[in-house]
């Protein structure tokens, strides 16, 4: 198993069944403490070169998902992956893109789709998931 993240760590959320996932925007700097073993960039274009295992969602700033399919297996396997590795999600600025896909987590995780922006807001960034067809997608998220 791998060491996890510092529950008090920068951008670090903690999910209902205490699973840990962290958001950060890559237009800073990597925050210290230990690097992630999986990542999930949403981005509109290629991500930047990393050292460990990660994904690319096509995903334009302010928008939804390209692929909706391919963002729901994405986000199931960052989701399992919480359970035993260092798993980072990470847009341009960590909140829009990536409060949206850390919403979708937690209603995998169990919170209801109703209350997962409201949760994500309280426990990782106040203006987490930034439009409302992000908070849409969240809500609708657990009956796809």
């Amino acid at each position: 198993m791998t060491e996890s993240w510092d529950p008090a760590g920068e951008g670090v959320l903690r999910l209902p069944s205490g699973r840990l996932v962290r958001g950060r925007g890559l237009r800073r700097p990597l925050p210290a403490g230990p690097e992630p073993t999986f990542a999930l960039h949403l981005l509109g274009g290629p991500p930047p070169a990393v050292a460990w295992e990660s994904r690319w969602l096509r995903w334009p700033d302010f928008r939804l998902p390209a692929d909706r399919e391919a963002a729901r297996s994405v986000l199931e396997e960052a989701w399992s992956l919480t359970r035993d590795e260092r798993v980072e999600v990470a847009c341009e600025g960590g909140r829009g893109r990536t409060g949206t896909a850390l919403a979708c987590l937690a209603v995998l995780d169990g919170v209801p789709a109703e209350q997962a922006v409201a949760y994500v807001r309280r426990n990782y960034h106040p203006r987490a998931v930034e439009t409302p067809w992000q908070r849409r997608y969240v809500k609708r998220f657990a009956a796809d």
